[in-house]
């Protein structure tokens, strides 16, 4: 059973009914499906959550899909929660790399696909730094849909390669992700497709909400004190603080919040900018760079959104360099054994910052995203080599 009752511009309030196709308000803002709450919770209850499988669809009272035959499943699992015991016993990462194309862009794609389908689109394209396309392609080819995506010329070659083989069409961008999008936006009417990117349509947050839902469930309907997300688009965080509300409403959470840290790179910060000067909207941030692609947004649609979840909550907004992106990446690897993507190792080295400055304790519970498996990125050589037909010292292996 669905339980949504209308849409709603995230700006003005105003409301839009369900069931259409819809991409920005009439005021050019993202919209917000809103549900009975009431209803909602009367339908099901956290025992009967408990025995379920299948990942974020577990969630489907939470979701808008009316229908079971439109949902798009491509073995979808509750991401573990990986403590950091050697770093810091309260330091925890949600690794979200385990999920269908290797990041958590498959929460709002598989969403987004399935509720394209379900309203009757044929053709979706979007603009990507990597992970989304690739999530919405395999969801797309899955589901019988058409896709094209445009990413910027410096893409990964392995998101681009992933894109392609898994049946989008998919063209290398001279600009930046911005750029990209302007070239899907411009596109609708001549090409026909329906417009995908990043909060321009109602359905990706709610695919991201389940990380809110999840993460609840996972800390027994409680939540933790501090969360670091590496952002971008902020279609997560934005979608988490949704989900927050909508469990306090219906009486499975009480009214602690975390403190939601919105992470960027020194070289793309314009959420940052806009928290340190106070103001509700960020402007395009100029020479965007970082080797974080996944994070480098110059401009973001939800930008107020990103920052009024941020305030309310009594978080912030941090940016860190590449260098120590980098270095924070290789220490969890090394300490941990846990292999972090780009922007999930930002957020590392956010919360480093952030201890070091007072901003979180270290008795605090922390959880950071890791948003992709660090296996499709670059990584450090490793050079070391045997020479078998030669005598082989193998005192050099000892633990003294």
């Amino acid at each position: 059973m669905n339980f949504v009752t209308h849409l709603e511009c995230s700006m003005t309030g105003e409301l839009y009914e369900a069931g259409k196709i819809h991409g920005l308000s009439d005021a050019g803002r993202p919209l917000l499906v809103r549900y009975d709450l009431k209803a909602l919770a009367e339908s099901i209850d956290k025992k009967t959550l408990a025995k379920r499988t299948g990942g974020f669809w577990r969630y489907k009272e939470f979701l808008p899909v009316r229908h079971e035959e439109n949902i798009i499943r491509l073995g979808e699992i509750t991401t573990p929660l990986i403590t950091l015991k050697t770093i810091n016993k309260n330091l925890i990462v949600k690794d979200e790399g385990r999920l269908p194309t290797g990041s958590f862009k498959a929460r709002g794609l598989a969403l987004a696909v399935s509720m394209a389908k379900e309203l009757g689109l044929q053709h979706l394209a979007m603009p990507t730094n990597g992970n989304a396309g690739a999530a919405m392609a395999a969801y797309c080819t899955h589901a019988g849909l058409k896709s094209t995506v445009f990413c910027p010329e410096d893409t990964p070659e392995v998101n681009v390669r992933e894109i392609a083989l898994q049946g989008a069409d998919v063209y290398r961008v001279n600009g930046l992700i911005n750029d990209c999008g302007k070239i899907v936006g411009e596109g609708k009417e001549a090409a026909g497709w329906f417009d995908l990117s990043t909060l321009k349509e109602p359905y990706r947050i709610e695919g991201k909400k389940t990380m809110g839902l999840e993460l609840c469930e996972q800390l027994d309907w409680t939540v933790p004190d501090v969360i670091f997300y590496p952002t971008g688009g902020g279609t997560g965080l934005i979608g988490m603080w949704k989900a927050f509300d909508e469990l306090e409403e219906m009486g499975w959470i009480d009214s602690k919040r975390p403190r939601m840290v919105a992470v960027q790179a020194s070289g793309c910060a314009p959420i940052v900018k806009a928290f340190e000067d106070g103001v509700e909207h960020a402007e395009l941030w100029q020479n965007a760079h970082t080797f974080a692609a996944g994070i480098r947004v110059p401009a973001a649609v939800g930008d107020f959104l990103i920052l009024r979840a941020v305030r309310k909550s009594g978080g912030f907004a941090i940016a860190v360099d590449d260098d120590d992106i980098a270095l924070a990446r290789d220490e969890v690897s090394k300490q941990e054994g846990l292999l972090l993507c780009p922007e999930g190792a930002a957020t590392y080295a956010a919360w480093k910052q952030a201890l070091s400055d007072g901003r979180v304790l270290a008795d605090e519970q922390c959880v950071l995203y890791n948003c992709a498996t660090g296996l499709k990125y670059p990584m450090p050589e490793s050079n070391s080599a045997i020479d078998r037909t030669r005598p082989i010292d193998y005192s050099r292996f000892s633990n003294s």
